[in-house]
């Protein structure tokens, strides 16, 4: 698969209404293309969403007209309904076919994942034959000309690489480090830390037990 289009940079509420018409029309295809009503609701799931969000109408409405102005979705007519419906033109833009579309669908919608939980969470988006087959869509879409997604570091005790996609821009690696580095600080500090704490408390209440003794008195 190869790509001369260069990638949209998405903010964080174009990339859930996208991921969520991306998934929507695998997942219900019989209430896809979707109201705006179904958008916002499926924007606000509380299950395979990180992270879960609460977006009013209103955004949701602004935001499909900035994805409309950059071609990524539009409107379908027709039908016994009236009420606008929206569909993603993702496939269209783009080159990719339908195993790519379900990476980057839960790329986008879940974050950072290996290979092996893309391969759980792809079920009902495309049912991928193996874990190799997984690992194949992740170097088409890593190696494409205009790349779609990244391998980040590994993170520590971890022994699969994640990935993530590239829709929002380059991700600052920096940051991912000094996340990874804050939350494996050695239980030594924590347990030091506690224990200053504590030391603090008791001379605190030996003053005070004292100062009541002496009022008292």
């Amino acid at each position: 698969m190869e790509s001369t289009q260069t990638l949209p940079v998405l903010n964080a509420e174009e990339l859930r209404v996208l991921g969520v018409l991306m998934e929507k029309s695998k997942t219900t295809p019989e209430y896809y293309p979707m109201t705006i009503n179904g958008i916002t609701a499926a924007c606000n799931q509380k299950t395979s969403r990180k992270p879960v969000v609460q977006y009013d109408e209103q955004t949701v409405v602004l935001t499909l007209d900035v994805l409309k102005r950059k071609g990524l979705i539009s409107t379908a007519t027709g039908g016994s309904s009236r009420s606008i419906k929206y569909k993603h033109n993702f496939a269209i833009v783009f080159p990719v076919t339908p195993q790519e579309v379900a990476i980057l669908c839960l790329l986008i919608l879940r974050g950072p994942q290996t290979p092996g939980e893309l391969n759980t969470n792809s079920g009902r988006l495309y049912e991928f034959e193996s874990l190799e087959e997984v690992q194949s869509v992740l170097e088409r879409l890593s190696d494409a000309e205009q790349p779609y997604i990244l391998q980040l570091p590994r993170k520590a005790g971890q022994k699969e690489m994640r990935y993530t996609h590239l829709l929002a821009g380059t991700p600052d690696l920096s940051q991912e480090e000094q996340t990874e580095e804050h939350y494996s600080r050695p239980a030594s500090e924590i347990e030091s830390r506690l224990a200053k704490v504590e030391q603090e408390l008791a001379e605190m209440k030996e003053a005070f037990d004292k100062l009541m003794k002496e009022l008292m008195g």
